[in-house]
C-alpha cells in the first residue's frame, strides 16, 4: 500500500454534471440569517453501494436546506480508469438530478485517486471545510470492523474539520427513503 504523505498532491477528476440540471438562482431569503443565506457545504462520500445510497436519501431529508451545496466524493485507485470514471459520472449525475429535484440544492462532483479511502475524505473534508462529513455503513458485524478497520471508524478519529456522520445501513427489502 502506498503512503501517501500529508503534504503531497493527489490526483482528482471533476465530474461534469449534465446541462439537463438547470442553472437555479441563488433562493431569496430575506428572513433567513447570513449563515442560512450563504449556504453550506456538505460532503457525502459515495460508492456505489446501497448503503451509500441510503445516506445520500438521508441527507437530502434530513440536513439540506436552501443554498446548500452537496459535494459527492468517490475515491478510486485510478482516476484515469475511463470504464470506472463513466460508470461514476453516471451515478453522479443520477444523485445530482435527484438532489436538485428533492431538495433544491446544488451539487458538485469530485472522483479522487487514492488507496486509503479514509485519508482521502480527510483531506478532501480539510479543503472543504464542510458542515458535516456524511458516509454509510458497509454492513460489517462488529467483529469484522474491529478486525479489518472501517473507513468511517478511520475517518471518525481523524477528521478535525468537520463532524462524521455514520449513517446506518438501511432495512433489508427497503429500496429508497424518498
Amino acid at each position: 500500500m502506498e503512503t501517501l504523505m500529508e503534504d503531497e498532491e493527489y490526483n482528482w477528476r471533476e465530474v461534469i454534471l449534465p446541462s439537463l440540471i438547470p442553472k437555479v438562482a441563488e433562493p431569496e431569503l430575506e428572513r433567513e440569517t447570513g449563515e442560512r443565506r450563504r449556504g453550506r457545504n456538505i460532503l457525502i462520500a459515495i460508492d456505489h453501494g446501497p448503503n451509500s445510497k441510503h445516506a445520500f436519501d438521508w441527507v437530502l431529508l434530513h440536513l439540506c436546506r436552501l443554498a446548500d451545496t452537496i459535494h459527492l466524493l468517490h475515491v478510486v485507485p485510478n482516476v484515469h480508469n475511463e470504464i470506472l470514471y463513466e460508470t461514476t459520472q453516471i451515478l453522479m449525475e443520477k444523485l445530482a438530478v435527484e438532489a436538485l429535484q428533492v431538495s433544491m440544492v446544488k451539487t458538485v462532483a469530485r472522483i479522487v485517486e487514492g488507496h486509503d479511502v479514509g485519508k482521502m475524505v480527510c483531506k478532501e473534508a480539510k479543503r472543504l471545510k464542510p458542515v458535516a462529513v456524511v458516509m454509510g455503513t458497509r454492513g460489517r458485524s462488529l467483529l469484522q470492523s474491529v478486525l479489518q478497520g472501517s473507513v468511517g471508524e478511520y475517518c471518525f478519529h481523524n477528521c478535525k474539520s468537520a463532524p462524521v456522520i455514520v449513517v446506518p445501513s438501511k432495512e433489508a427489502g427497503e429500496e429508497s427513503m424518498i
